[in-house]
């Protein structure tokens, strides 16, 4: 048996945790010997979980680097988007009429969720519920601060709800050709009809899902594969009627500007309700259980 070691460069920047790892140690033997070979037929598979973790942490470090006004921007133009996801739950809550079965109208409505969702993600916005786990990685690997991580947060949630308030009254000038009141209506009434608590594990659900398709899509090439990721996931939130804080705020702001009594103050607990559970479960059930799992069972 050969006495030579395997030694890592000093310079690759790789975590302690990395470099122990079975997979770190053959990733760098393929880097030096065959760049343009795997590189190419890697993007054409499934990717290892390692090397997932990988491309999450230089994705977050990247995010975690932008400007605060390119943050804000981009996260403006997300909000934006997702109102059409609002208008067509909307309007697809009205298919049937309300003495068929309300499973009818929740497979319509969630049948259209998803595609805001799908315009938004493969158009390269930034949206709250993708930052719950990804933002997190960078800050387990040690490679960026707490402060940044909220600071992050803040501007993209700031800048998501501003695109959703102008986006719901876009949608409200124009009902008289789109005709989506009543769904909105309805549709802000299922999210504002609930406690805090109720709320807040419905919104542990839909972070956890938006997050695991964050991680989905960083794992399947660039095809349309991913679109069906971002498909199923939020359609599962749209089927179970789960409480996505940013989509959520589209049609309850949409519900504020057109209902004649609107309650302002269980807006605002549905609206920090979801917040709170999406960033748990986000974080916690999708960015630090995959971070633990992949760095610390892969120890040599």
């Amino acid at each position: 048996m050969s006495d030579e070691k395997i030694i890592l460069p000093k310079d690759q920047n790789l975590s302690e945790e990395e470099q122990k790892t079975d997979r770190a140690l053959k990733r760098e033997i393929e880097d030096e010997a065959y760049i343009p070979v795997i590189l190419k037929r890697t993007d054409e598979s499934v990717r290892h979980p390692d090397d997932v973790l990988e491309k999450a942490i230089h994705e977050g470090i990247e995010q975690h680097k932008r400007s605060a006004l390119s943050l804000l921007l981009s996260a403006v133009s997300a909000g934006l988007i997702l109102g059409f996801a609002a208008m067509s739950v909307a309007l697809a809550s009205q298919i049937f009429p309300s003495n068929a079965n309300p499973l009818y109208n929740r497979l319509a409505m969630a049948f259209v969720y998803p595609l805001g969702f799908i315009i938004c993600i493969m158009s390269g916005t930034q949206l709250f519920t993708e930052h719950t786990a990804t933002a997190v990685y960078p800050v387990l690997d040690k490679k960026a601060s707490i402060q940044s991580l909220f600071r992050l947060w803040i501007i993209v949630l700031v800048g998501n709800f501003i695109g959703t308030s102008i986006s719901s009254v876009l949608i409200f000038s124009a009902d008289s050709v789109i005709l989506a009141k009543e769904g909105v209506l309805e549709v802000a009434h299922h999210l504002t009809s609930y406690t805090f608590k109720e709320v807040f594990i419905s919104a542990i659900l839909a972070g956890w899902l938006m997050a695991q398709g964050g991680w989905l899509i960083l794992a399947t090439p660039p095809t349309s594969s991913q679109i069906l990721c971002i498909y199923i996931v939020t359609f599962i939130i749209g089927i179970g009627g789960l409480h996505h804080s940013i989509a959520g705020s589209a049609e309850i702001f949409g519900g504020l500007l057109l209902s004649e009594d609107p309650h302002y103050k269980s807006a605002f607990i549905t609206l920090f309700a979801s917040i709170l559970g999406n960033l748990v479960g986000g974080s916690v059930f999708v960015g630090v259980l995959n971070y633990a799992h992949i760095r610390k069972t892969q120890e040599m």
